[in-house]
């Protein structure tokens, strides 16, 4: 249920605006909004150091805490974090590089530039040259050594001649020595391999003071928000006035709240004008609220004046999601695994979303057990068959379409229940009486089912086109409400059939997940030894799964998001109720 929601006035003697606001923050009942929004902000410094904070938690957060606990403040403690992230980042870049000239410097062996240098001091001049290989012995010269062989069929050769007098063929091309030589060139690389691990065993020991970065950071963002209230507040020298959303059932206690804790002000609240937009708080029941972890993933809020769509997808979501899945092995898997581990995978992932993973882990089971397969082997005559068989595809096809004209028509009838007793909620139902007729169109084009007078569907057409196109746009002027209604019939009719058929999926996903898990059970026993099959078998059901998984948020989540919410008139344009609130720390 989408919270109601009152603008309140608080109007408060000046100088009791510290301790108003720390008030409100122990409250946690008001969404503040400043008066000017362009004032209400913190300095760049808190901004920066808030900022420094919670990236040195992320940097730290995949160290387990080793070694000893450094004796420094949690801000130092920060910037030494992200100045080592740095340096790491570019010793590593260096050293790519270094391995790279490694490789390139191979052909000059291990022979160091220093070396060439002590010659020289003694009178000796050493060149190099790429010479074809069946020119090497052209050379004419005190001196000549072979070095090493390079590609194209040529030889690195050292000259030595202290008179000057060499002879060289003419296909001979001088090599400058390198900048570097390779035993230097690994000597870096190994230091730098030593800096790195030295960072990385004091990243362990500064990970000992993640608690203090989190406790830090919340203070910092708590000062920040203190500081941005007070900014966008109006003020004077005698008075203090607040404005923000607090909840309709709150409003009413707020004035003695404010006056049992010292603080004598003047409260008002009021509905929201129809021109505002009040943040949206979703007040969810137990029962529904694993339905929130998807919609805190996906970060989408519903209007303040939109629908609350928790209870419909927790509904579909799971029954989409096991038609996808396709296999009661696999359900089998998620809910017991996420059973079993709870502790954990509510911790990893939200208690929420592993709570809406155990409600499809579970109703996948259940779809298994209708379709009697279980890790792509069919276990017995199941009452919904998976095979690829004309007959079970058009079966689960048709229900995919049922299921879609269902979940369709009850986003239309819900807006006719938001619209009556006003007669435009004629029109929702006229839809949704033409979403079950289009039923029977998509079934003849892609079912081959028979689409005439003897059945349902022309009716439905017919009588749910002619209630869309009159109650459109209801009025005194017939001509302009039958204009206004037949101008946007066409393209709705198109949005309503692709709609329809987009329920396809559903067969095509969930027979293709069958077909691959029977193909890995084959591969696995074509392999002739059980030490190959069972690694064939983890590993392609283990594709198989996240495959699985990833169509849930492809395709479920599509269908919910997209066709169903469209047809509910949703737009997702809501932003979250945030209550001014002292901050708790990060969670790691």
């Amino acid at each position: 249920m989408i919270v109601k929601m009152n603008k309140v006035y608080i109007v408060a003697r000046s100088d009791n605006q510290d301790r108003l606001l720390d008030i409100l923050s122990d409250l946690e009942v008001m969404h503040l909004i400043p008066v000017d929004p362009d004032a209400a902000v913190p300095d760049e410094k808190i901004l920066a150091r808030i900022k420094e904070l919670q990236r040195a938690v992320q940097i730290l957060t995949p160290f387990a805490a080793a070694g000893p606990k450094p004796d420094i403040s949690a801000q130092e403690a920060a910037a030494e974090t992200i100045n080592i992230q740095r340096d790491s980042t570019e010793m590593n870049n260096r050293l790519v590089l270094l391995h790279q000239q490694v490789e390139q410097l191979e052909m000059w062996g291990d022979v160091k530039l220093e070396s060439f240098q002590q010659l020289r001091e003694e009178g000796i001049s050493i060149e190099i040259f790429s010479v074809p290989a069946n020119q090497v012995e052209q050379i004419q010269a005190e001196c000549v050594a072979r070095l090493a062989k390079l590609t194209g069929k040529k030889i690195l050769v050292a000259v030595i001649d202290r008179t000057t007098q060499a002879v060289l063929p003419d296909q001979a091309q001088f090599m400058p020595l390198p900048q570097m030589d390779r035993p230097a060139v690994r000597a870096e690389a190994a230091q730098i391999d030593r800096t790195l691990k030295q960072q990385k065993t004091r990243l362990g020991e500064l990970a000992h003071l993640i608690p203090e970065l989190q406790r830090k950071f919340a203070e910092l963002q708590t000062n920040a928000d203190f500081m941005v209230a007070a900014r966008g507040a109006v003020a004077d020298e005698s008075l203090i006035a607040l404005q923000g959303w607090v909840p309709e059932n709150k409003t009413k206690n707020l004035p003695d709240l404010l006056s049992e804790r010292g603080i004598d002000a003047a409260v008002q609240g009021m509905p929201p004008n129809p021109d505002e937009n009040p943040p949206t708080l979703v007040s969810y029941p137990a029962w529904i609220k694993p339905i929130k972890g998807l919609f805190d993933i996906l970060g989408t809020v519903p209007g303040y004046r939109e629908f609350d769509v928790g209870f419909p997808f927790l509904i579909a979501l799971p029954i989409f999601a096991a038609m996808l899945i396709g296999d009661g092995g696999y359900g089998a898997l998620l809910f017991f695994g996420i059973w079993l581990t709870w502790k954990k995978t509510s911790q990893l992932l939200g208690k929420e979303f592993a709570g809406l993973l155990l409600i499809v882990g579970a109703v996948a089971l259940f779809w298994g057990l209708l379709c009697g397969s279980f890790f792509g082997v069919i276990l017995y005559t199941p009452p919904v068959p998976v095979n690829m068989s004309d007959q079970s595809r058009f079966l689960v096809m048709k229900i995919s379409f049922i299921m879609g004209a269902l979940h369709l028509s009850l986003a239309q009838l819900w807006q006719a229940l938001r619209y009556f007793p006003d007669v435009r909620f004629l029109n929702k139902v006229g839809w949704a009486l033409f979403i079950w007729g289009m039923l029977g169109v998509v079934q003849m084009f892609v079912l081959s089912t028979a689409l005439d007078w003897h059945t349902p569907w022309p009716f439905l057409l017919c009588g749910g086109a002619a209630m869309t196109v009159i109650f459109k746009q209801p009025g005194r002027n017939l001509f302009k409400m039958l204009a206004l209604g037949l101008a946007d019939f066409p393209l709705s009719m198109l949005s309503a059939f692709s709609d329809v058929i987009s329920y396809v999926r559903l067969m095509a996903v969930g027979l293709a997940s069958g077909v691959l898990a029977a193909s890995f059970n084959d591969l696995a026993l074509s392999a002739g030894s059980w030490l190959l099959a069972i690694p064939i078998m983890i590993l392609g059901h283990g594709l198989n799964i996240g495959l699985a998984l990833i169509a849930l948020f492809a395709h479920g989540v599509r269908l919910n998001m997209l066709e169903f919410s469209n047809n509910l008139g949703m737009q997702w344009t809501g932003y979250s109720y945030k209550a001014f609130m002292k901050r708790i720390p990060m969670e790691t």
